[in-house]
C-alpha cells in the first residue's frame, strides 16, 4: 500500500481501530464538557458579581469554554465525515483509505479564525494568531481540548471549593458572634467600655469584609497545591477566618469569666470582707502588742505597725457598688485584684504581729528555760543550793520585772543553767561512769 504526506496509507483494520479510539475519546470529551457545563461552580460563576483575580480568570475561562465547544464541534464534524467515508463500502477502496488516512492523521480539521479570535479576545493565555482559519490534526485537537478543559475545570473547581467552604463557616461564626455580642451586652461588655467589646466590633467588621471578598473574589482565598497538576488541586485559604475564630473564642472566655463573677460575686465579696477584717484585727492586735512591748522590754528595737487597710476598704466598697449596678465587666478585674491584695494584706499583718511580739516571745522562752532547769535541779535535790538560789532569783527578777532587758536577762539565765549543769554533773564525775 502506498504512502502519502501523512505517512503510509492505513489499511481497513487500522482505520477501524482509529475510528473506535477516536469515538471513545469523543464520547469521553462530550461527557466531560457536559459535566463542566452543568457544574454548580460554573453556574455560580456565571451569575456572580465578580471582582479581582476571579473576574480576570473567569473571563479567560469563559473564553476557553467557548473555544472548547468550537473545537469539539469541529472534532465531531471530522469524526462524522470519517465514519461516513468508512460506511460507503464494506471493503473500503484505496481512494477511501487514502482519504481516511489524511482525515485521521493529517491536519484535516479546520477551525474558522473568527471563532478562535472571538474566543481568545478575553483570554490572553490562548494566544490567537489572527489567521483566517486554523488546521489541526485530530490528535492535536484532542490535546488542545484536554488542556483547555483542565485549566477551565481547575478554575471552576477552585472557586466552587472556596464558596463551599468559607461562606457557610463565616455565617456560622457570625451567628456565634451575634450570640456572644448579646451575652456581652447583658453583662456590660460594650465597645468603648471594655476591650472585649472593642474586639467584638473588630471581629464583626473583619467577618463582614471577609464574606464580601470571598463571595466576589473566591480565588483570592485559594492556595494551589504545590507540585499538583490535577484540576482543583489545592485548598481554601482560611487564615483570616481561623484568626478571627480564635479571637472570638478568647472573647468568649472573657465573657464566661464575667458570667462567673456575676454568679459568685456576693460570696467573693463576703470572703474579701472577712479577710480584710481579719487583717484589720491583726494589725490592731499588733499595735496593742507594740505598746506592751515598749512598756515591758527595754533596749529593744520594735518595728512600727501600719494603720488599717483603708485603701482596700475603699476598693471593696467600689466593688460592692459595681455589683449593685450590675457592672460585671468592671467588677471582674477589680475582684481578682482585690483578692490578691487582701491575701497579701493579711499576710503582712500577721508578719507585723510576729515581728512586734518577737521580744515577748524571747522573754517567754527564757522564762520557760529558767523554770525547766529549776524543776530539773529540784528533782535531783539541789533546789536549796545557795549559788543556784541566788542565780535563779536574779534571773527571775530580771525576767518578771518591767522593763526587762533581754540581753542581760539572757546572760543571767545562762549563768543559772551553767551552775545547774556543774552541780548535776559533779556527783557523776565523782562516782564514775558505772555509778
Amino acid at each position: 500500500m502506498g504512502a502519502g504526506p501523512t505517512g503510509p496509507v492505513l489499511d481497513r483494520d487500522e482505520v477501524d481501530r482509529a475510528l473506535a479510539r477516536l469515538g471513545a475519546e469523543h464520547e469521553a470529551i462530550e461527557t466531560s464538557l457536559l459535566a463542566l457545563q452543568d457544574h454548580a461552580g460554573r453556574r455560580l460563576l456565571e451569575g456572580a458579581d465578580l471582582t479581582g483575580i476571579t473576574k480576570e480568570r473567569w473571563a479567560a475561562t469563559e473564553a476557553a469554554i467557548t473555544l472548547l465547544w468550537t473545537y469539539f464541534d469541529a472534532y465531531t464534524d471530522a469524526l462524522r465525515t470519517a465514519r461516513d467515508i468508512r460506511s460507503r463500502r464494506r471493503w473500503s477502496s484505496r481512494e477511501d483509505l487514502s482519504e481516511l488516512t489524511e482525515l485521521l492523521r493529517g491536519e484535516s480539521v479546520t477551525v474558522a479564525g473568527s471563532a478562535t479570535a472571538a474566543a481568545t479576545a478575553n483570554a490572553p493565555t490562548l494566544h490567537g494568531t489572527g489567521k483566517l482559519s486554523h488546521s489541526y490534526s485530530l490528535t492535536t485537537l484532542v490535546d488542545r481540548m484536554n488542556e483547555l478543559y483542565a485549566t477551565s475545570l481547575d478554575m471552576v473547581v477552585a472557586a466552587d471549593a472556596v464558596w463551599s467552604a468559607l461562606p457557610a463557616r463565616i455565617d456560622l461564626l457570625a451567628a456565634e458572634l451575634q450570640r456572644t455580642r448579646q451575652l456581652a451586652h447583658s453583662v456590660g461588655v460594650r465597645p468603648g467600655e471594655h476591650p472585649a467589646g472593642d474586639d467584638l466590633e473588630r471581629i464583626t467588621r473583619t467577618l463582614t469584609t471577609l464574606r464580601e471578598q470571598v463571595v466576589s473574589d473566591p480565588l483570592a482565598y485559594w492556595v494551589p497545591a504545590q507540585g499538583s497538576s490535577a484540576p482543583g488541586g489545592g485548598r481554601p485559604d482560611t487564615t483570616v477566618y481561623d484568626r478571627e475564630a480564635r479571637a472570638l473564642e478568647e472573647v468568649r472566655r472573657e465573657i464566661d469569666a464575667v458570667l462567673e463573677v456575676r454568679k459568685d460575686a456576693e460570696q467573693r465579696l463576703i470572703k474579701l470582707r472577712d479577710i480584710l477584717s481579719r487583717a484589720d484585727r491583726t494589725l490592731a492586735e499588733a499595735r496593742t502588742a507594740r505598746g506592751e512591748v515598749l512598756a515591758k522590754i527595754a533596749a529593744t528595737e520594735v518595728p512600727p505597725v501600719s494603720g488599717p487597710p483603708t485603701a482596700l476598704q475603699e476598693q471593696l466598697a467600689t466593688a460592692a457598688e459595681y455589683r449593685r449596678q450590675g457592672q460585671w465587666h468592671r467588677l471582674s478585674p477589680l475582684l481578682e485584684s482585690l483578692e490578691q491584695k487582701a491575701e497579701d494584706e493579711l499576710l503582712r499583718a500577721r508578719e507585723s504581729l510576729t515581728a512586734v511580739t518577737a521580744p515577748l516571745a524571747v522573754r517567754a522562752e527564757l522564762r520557760g528555760r529558767l523554770d525547766a532547769y529549776k524543776a530539773k535541779v529540784a528533782r535531783h535535790g539541789l533546789a536549796e543550793d545557795p549559788l543556784l538560789m541566788e542565780r535563779y532569783e536574779k534571773a527571775r527578777r530580771m525576767l518578771w520585772s518591767a522593763p526587762c532587758d533581754l540581753r542581760v536577762a539572757e546572760q543571767a539565765v545562762l549563768r543559772f543553767q551553767q551552775a545547774a549543769a556543774d552541780l548535776l554533773s559533779g556527783p557523776q564525775d565523782r562516782q564514775g561512769p558505772g555509778a
